[in-house]
């Protein structure tokens, strides 16, 4: 039942754009694999190979480190109402700094310039290939509201409390790799 895709066609792109919740899968050589659930919202679709989304603060940064020290970067999409269908994004990511020149390039033809507070760093994966399947398994859901928490506290913790949070908690993977996140001077949002 699965199909494989050389990029996203025109019927996945749409059909990413209608979900309010992606998955992203990362792993080093050795240590754990991560899986993290994010929201759409920061999700942009930049070409058939091509997708970025605004990182926010989290209690880790697997992914960081998991891109730094080998790539690889799986992002999963489910419909969760109407038709089913899991669609999985699979490449190489890295990471985009804040601060640096394609980060403001894309925050600024993406994403309005404007970053909620508690924006970390950006990912972007070049898709190699693209997955799609039956997603029969995946039981409906009513979407009912985003929540407003992450925002909250990151704006409560302000950009000294953001800083001495990333450096206390996001400089290295839970295995021990670093994270690269050494963006002490920009400003935060």
């Amino acid at each position: 039942m699965a199909k494989h895709f050389p990029s996203m066609e025109p019927t996945h792109r749409e059909f990413i754009s209608r979900q309010r919740i992606f998955f992203t899968a990362s792993a080093a050589r050795t240590g754990r694999v991560n899986v993290s659930p994010k929201d759409s919202a920061a999700l942009r679709v930049l070409s058939p190979n091509q997708v970025v989304y605004l990182d926010m603060t989290g209690s880790g940064n697997e992914t960081a480190a998991h891109l730094l020290a080998d790539g690889r970067l799986t992002l999963m999409f489910c419909a969760f109402e109407g038709a089913p269908l899991i669609l999985r994004l699979y490449g190489r990511g890295r990471v985009l700094a804040r601060g640096s020149a394609e980060y403001g390039e894309l925050l600024g033809t993406e994403f309005g310039n404007e970053e909620r507070p508690g924006t970390r760093q950006m990912f972007v994966l070049d898709v190699e290939s693209v997955q799609t399947s039956c997603g029969y398994g995946v039981p409906l859901f009513d979407y009912v509201e985003d929540r407003d928490t992450l925002t909250r506290w990151a704006a409560a913790k302000g950009d000294v409390g953001l800083r001495e949070y990333w450096h206390a908690k996001n400089m290295a993977s839970i295995d021990g790799f670093p994270t690269g996140l050494v963006d002490s001077e920009s400003p935060v949002s």
